[in-house]
């Protein structure tokens, strides 16, 4: 709209009237009457920080220092797209696992406590004492103890679950799973590439609009969703406030791959930093498009197998004692 030359406030109001979402239309609205009222684009957006993180505020004010405003929302714009993107074909490629472990899950669950006790009943009645299989009686064991601890084991997961999210506000704790995330088998090459991606990604789009190297890597430290980048930042950060460049300490940290490295210490010596983040950044962005690719080919047949695997052991299990049925039957 401002590409089309209307003003700032007009822009707001049409984009108000436009929204669907009441909360977002409320914020447009507001926004609209401040800037009205005299305030700057970026005073009347701080009002809102639940909408407009430091991101939004540190890039726009940048643009409204320098008279570039529908440049940097245009930036903004797309670096959202682009982080949206990214965000999505992770989410999407976790969906699908998600679902069929809920359904096997349910499966499970639905023969340890529907029809593995009608066989034990039968079992029983049938081989009058007789010992079962190992296998059967493990089995059995499970069924039982899901059936007299259901009360148990439902508010233990509930529990389980909140007990987690509460841990995930903790720095200190959450370290170290973002820690086992970045180092985990399968998982961890996609954790350490988003982060890589979105490092870059916001730090170039900061740097390019204007927004100072220490307040963008403070944006970024604050934004990154991942407490070991973010530790890292912060050691960067302390390094180029002394006047280091920034290669050298994030070397340092062990957690950005030697590419990253060199490219970002040629921008350095070519005064092109803004632009060769944004080059690692769509490197990286093909390589978790790659990764997650890769990783949902291979997480679809392993858990096919680890489902045929646990369901074909509870039939074995059931089926074992069924012979020495027959036989005896026969005899």
């Amino acid at each position: 709209l401002l590409d089309a030359g209307l003003p700032l406030i007009r822009s707001l109001k049409t984009l108000a009237r436009q929204a669907t979402n009441p909360v977002v239309r409320k914020t447009l609205e507001e926004t609209a009457t401040s800037v009205e009222g005299g305030s700057t684009f970026s005073e009347a957006l701080a009002q809102h920080p639940k909408s407009f993180d430091k991101l939004y505020l540190n890039m726009i004010r940048a643009g409204e220092a320098a008279g570039k405003l529908e440049l940097i929302l245009n930036r903004l714009a797309s670096f959202r797209e682009k982080a949206a993107k990214i965000q999505g074909k992770v989410k999407s490629a976790m969906v699908y696992p998600t679902i069929i472990i809920t359904i096997a899950i349910l499966i499970v669950s639905g023969l340890m406590i529907f029809i593995v006790p009608k066989f034990k009943k039968t079992f029983t009645e049938l081989l009058e004492g007789e010992p079962l299989p190992g296998l059967t009686q493990f089995v059995m064991g499970i069924s039982e103890f899901m059936i007299n601890n259901w009360y148990i084991l439902v508010p233990g997961i509930i529990g389980a679950v909140i007990i987690f999210k509460i841990i995930l506000k903790v720095p200190f704790l959450r370290f170290y799973i973002d820690w086992v995330k970045y180092n985990m088998p399968l998982i961890g090459p996609i954790v350490s590439k988003t982060a890589i991606s979105k490092f870059s990604r916001t730090l170039g789009t900061l740097m390019g609009s204007g927004v100072p190297i220490l307040s963008a890597l403070n944006i970024v430290k604050e934004t990154s969703g991942n407490e070991v980048v973010s530790q890292a930042i912060s050691k960067v950060y302390e390094a180029v406030k002394e006047g280091e460049g920034m290669a050298g300490p994030l070397q340092a940290t062990k957690i950005f791959p030697e590419m990253v490295i060199s490219m970002i210490e040629v921008g350095e010596e070519t005064g092109k930093l803004p632009e060769m983040l944004d080059k690692i950044a769509d490197t990286y962005d093909e390589e978790v498009d790659n990764a997650v690719a890769a990783l949902t080919s291979m997480i679809e047949p392993i858990m096919m197998v680890g489902l045929a695997v646990v369901i074909g052991g509870i039939v074995i299990a059931l089926f074992m004692p069924m012979i020495k049925i027959i036989e005896k039957l026969g005899g």
